[in-house]
């Protein structure tokens, strides 16, 4: 559903962003070069994810969400099939163009929320908040939330118990290829904040399944290989392909959904 009209309204009044590669993390740039290969490969938000969001956010009709560096909208669908009015603020117009027709797509950046104070109920992050600046990024949303709303960080992380993850897992780290959200404890910096209440965490088994080109794709969708080299990620992708050649199909790919939920104090 399109957004309120105080959302709407906050993109004729916002003065013209900058360019994409002063407001995002360089190493972020790299999606503007995968995007549909970044929608086909990336994997969707598990049902029992999004039954949550949806309670815990009291997401539905008359109810207003912000999408926050909302991608393709891997999480922007779901959650806007709960009838809620939702906004989705993107700096990667690559991005942003794979959006949903049926919500407002704003050019924006965490650290520069383009809505009013107080102008939506719940902002969710999916995937994205190990991209932001947190302290500058939970005061913007800490801001456009309007009293007792609350905010959401999902991740699909690889799931550290299974084989394959494991070794995909080393053979990243012994390129240099570390992911941000590794380095990076919600937890502590929305206590930081001191902006949020008690943060509840939940962690949900999902998976993908994946043929031959899926397997590929999946990790070739990641920042840090989109950024390499193309003989670097020539030799990630042979070598990935000998790991996984043995595997059944469809291969199965294991993830840890985590969802963190804060309420404005």
């Amino acid at each position: 559903m399109r957004a309120s009209p105080d959302a709407r309204s906050a993109s004729s009044t916002t003065s013209a962003p900058r360019a994409v590669s002063e407001r995002i993390h360089p190493e972020a740039h790299a999606f503007g070069l995968v995007t549909e290969l970044y929608d086909r490969a990336r994997p969707e938000y598990p049902d029992a994810a999004i039954a949550l969001l949806r309670e815990r956010l009291a997401l539905g009709p008359g109810r207003t969400l912000l999408d926050l560096a909302a991608g393709t909208g891997k999480l922007t669908r779901p959650l806007a099939a709960s009838g809620a009015d939702v906004v989705a603020v993107e700096p990667v117009a690559e991005m942003r163009a794979l959006l949903p027709p049926d919500v407002t797509a704003l050019d924006g950046t965490a650290e520069a929320i383009p809505l009013p104070d107080a102008s939506v109920d719940a902002v969710a992050v999916g995937q994205a908040f190990h991209w932001f600046r947190p302290q500058e990024a939970l005061r913007e949303i800490h801001r456009v939330l309007r009293p007792g709303g609350s905010v959401a960080l999902v991740w699909n992380t690889r799931d550290p118990e299974d084989a394959l993850q494991r070794d995909v897992s080393e053979m990243l780290a012994r390129r240099g290829w570390i992911g941000r959200r590794e380095r990076l404890d919600v937890a502590a910096e929305l206590a930081l904040s001191g902006l949020f209440g008690r943060v509840e965490e939940t962690r949900l088994p999902h998976e993908q399944l994946l043929d031959d080109a899926g397997i590929v794709d999946r990790f070739l969708s990641e920042s840090f290989v989109a950024n390499a080299s193309p003989t670097d990620r020539q030799d990630f992708e042979r070598e990935l392909r000998v790991r996984t050649a043995a595997l059944p199909r469809p291969i199965v790919l294991p993830y840890v959904t985590e969802v963190f939920v804060a309420r404005c104090d």
